[in-house]
């Protein structure tokens, strides 16, 4: 017998959930770039939302009903379609919890987001990586990993932490491609940030099909990581599954009435949005010049860039190289990319001193 509560197997074999760093080994605070936070900050109207918000002594609104009115309203879809989580990483993690346990698997791509495999293990399931297309989704491989044990699918849309993204034809073709009892989760954290001419369709076969699942986040684009608000949109057969073992409460007060204002600022969403584009633009262009010691920027419709050192200069003297310049990027070895930085795209200050430095530190390493 025991002589203390024993895990279920599964449990240990999860590694807990690493999150960015924002200072350096010797504890020194350094610019955060290693988080993909919003370098503009929060909207004003959400800030002031925020300061007027309902007093902490009442329960909010379970069900997050002016949010999910609003949501709604800007993106074409029925309020009882719409689930609030805990940042969408609630929602995925309830999203594996209903459709699989032990004996089950579920599939994500090489290089995809860590949150994938801890979500999966967590309810006993056996996560299944399929193999990438140039560090993005290969859509045959993925249909490939498919068989009868297989029970959803995880695709981020642009991907984290490669930024790769899939275009709508491609995406249809991957969801006409599964079986009708697979569950298809879309995670879109970063859709916001894609130009509007390229969308790739998430939201319309969520709307079209029972096994769709579109997850979004107020973490990025609307500047909002630190209230953790996420939602979900599906059939509505789905999502009242998932609204049954959410946590209850799970949006507090203050964060629906902050969310609330930033779904009203639409303006300040688009102002991030094209200054991310400008800046990643100008900030690839830089890079690009140092081809010639091995330094390749994956492309990317992310709020980060995902630079592969193939030269002398190696990932990991990068990272400390602009930790000691006064900059904390992505370094990903635990994820199979012991060569590559994320790195989020912040203010043009900000890109340029990293360019500056991997410059400088690519001409040492010659």
């Amino acid at each position: 017998m025991a002589n203390a509560p024993v895990p279920k197997p599964w449990i240990a074999e999860i590694h807990a959930y690493v999150a960015g760093k924002s200072a350096g080994d010797d504890g020194r605070p350094l610019v955060k770039l290693s988080a993909n936070e919003n370098p503009l900050g929060t909207s004003p109207a959400a800030l002031a939302a925020r300061a007027d918000a309902v007093v902490p002594s009442l329960y909010p609104d379970p069900d997050s009903n002016s949010l999910r009115a609003a949501l709604g309203k800007l993106h074409g879809i029925d309020p009882a379609r719409i689930v609030m989580g805990t940042g969408s990483g609630e929602l995925l993690a309830v999203a594996a919890s209903a459709f699989a346990g032990p004996g089950d698997e579920a599939i994500y791509v090489r290089y995809g987001f860590s949150l994938y495999d801890i979500v999966i293990r967590r309810c006993g399931a056996t996560p299944v990586i399929a193999p990438d297309a140039d560090y993005g989704t290969d859509v045959d491989a993925l249909l490939a990993a498919v068989i009868e044990r297989t029970r959803l699918v995880f695709v981020a849309n642009p991907n984290n932490p490669t930024g790769r993204f899939l275009p709508r034809a491609e995406l249809a073709r991957l969801h006409a491609g599964l079986p009708a009892d697979v569950l298809l989760v879309l995670d879109q954290a970063y859709a916001e940030y894609v130009d509007p001419a390229d969308d790739d369709g998430s939201l319309e076969l969520a709307a079209q099909h029972p096994n769709v699942l579109v997850t979004r986040t107020f973490s990025k684009a609307y500047g909002l990581a630190g209230e953790r608000v996420g939602w979900a949109t599906g059939a509505e057969a789905l999502v009242e599954i998932l609204n049954r073992i959410r946590g209850p409460f799970n949006l507090g007060n203050t964060a629906q009435a902050t969310a609330l204002a930033a779904v009203g600022d639409q303006a300040f969403v688009e102002h991030s949005r094209r200054h991310n584009a400008a800046e990643r633009t100008r900030f690839v262009a830089a890079l690009a010049q140092l081809g010639n010691h091995g330094i390749r920027v994956v492309p990317s419709e992310a709020n980060f860039v995902l630079v592969l050192f193939e030269g002398k200069l190696t990932g990991e003297a990068a990272y400390k190289g602009l930790a000691v310049r006064g900059t904390i990027t992505r370094w990903l070895p635990g994820q199979g990319l012991p060569h590559g930085l994320r790195i989020t795209i912040g203010t043009a200050e900000q890109m340029d001193a990293i360019a500056a430095g991997l410059r400088e530190m690519a001409e040492l390493a010659k």
